[in-house]
């Protein structure tokens, strides 16, 4: 996660700080303790740490122990560097908060439409990881009860032999959202982007979610696109929701 990334490059700064001569860094004590706290508490990656992150508990000790261990700023340097790469490679490989805040901006913002909209969009993300085929199956589910909930507070009449395709383009029309309602290229080229996702998130789903039959040799979808999937599913759903309070 990028928390703990950042706690521990973080750390392996103020390390260096103070075996290079950093006036503040050797007098941080609180900070120096704060920090190693935080990231002794990620039990997961105790065995990638260094172990003076773990036996070194204040910046005089630690000095104590890099000074006569390596005469040089820049030997110091490479060996604080060379002792995090594995536990840095490690927390950039998690996923990041950020992404989860992507997940739950995007929950806060079709909560206060429709409940079932919520569980749609609660169910794609559960499955992204662990049952991509699936994850795409409820991303085109997603934006097809958008659409529906739309027509339906609007009062426009749709049937339920309409596909994706032509969902999306009666709402877009109510909405104002067509890219032939607009005069200005770029909005016509930016909604007429939007129209490309949606019909490719129904592609999607077509091709790899786990509405079809398959054949036993044909392999599972990749999580990557799952997750991307998910991603421009939840995005159209905010940004439809919300052209549709714009006009109320």
């Amino acid at each position: 996660m990028e928390e703990l990334f950042i706690k521990i490059d973080d750390f392996q700064s103020l390390l260096i700080g103070i075996a290079t001569g950093d006036s503040d860094s050797y007098n941080d004590d609180e900070g120096y303790e704060k920090l190693r706290k935080e990231i002794l508490s990620f039990s997961e990656i105790n065995e990638l740490l260094p172990y003076f992150v773990k036996n070194k508990r204040s910046p005089k000790q630690f000095w104590d122990f890099i000074k006569p261990k390596y005469p040089s700023y820049a030997e110091r340097r490479n060996f604080i560097n060379e002792s995090f790469e594995k536990v840095l490679e490690y927390a950039e490989s998690l996923p990041y908060t950020r992404k989860k805040d992507f997940d739950d901006g995007i929950r806060t913002k079709i909560d206060k439409f429709d409940e079932y909209i919520v569980s749609e969009w609660d169910k794609a993300l559960e499955r992204k990881n662990t049952d991509p085929d699936g994850a795409i199956t409820m991303s085109r589910t997603l934006v097809e009860t958008t659409c529906k909930f739309i027509l339906d507070n609007l009062g426009e009449e749709h049937k339920s032999s309409h596909d994706l395709p032509k969902l999306y383009k009666l709402t877009a029309n109510k909405l104002n959202l067509s890219p032939t309602q607009h005069s200005e290229q770029i909005l016509k080229q930016i909604l007429g982007g939007c129209t490309s996702i949606v019909v490719g998130v129904g592609a999607l789903r077509n091709e790899l979610g786990d509405s079809h039959g398959k054949s036993t040799s044909q392999p599972k979808p990749s999580s990557i696109y799952a997750e991307l999937a998910v991603n421009l599913a939840g995005t159209m759903t905010t940004f439809l929701l919300e052209s549709y309070e714009s006009i109320l």
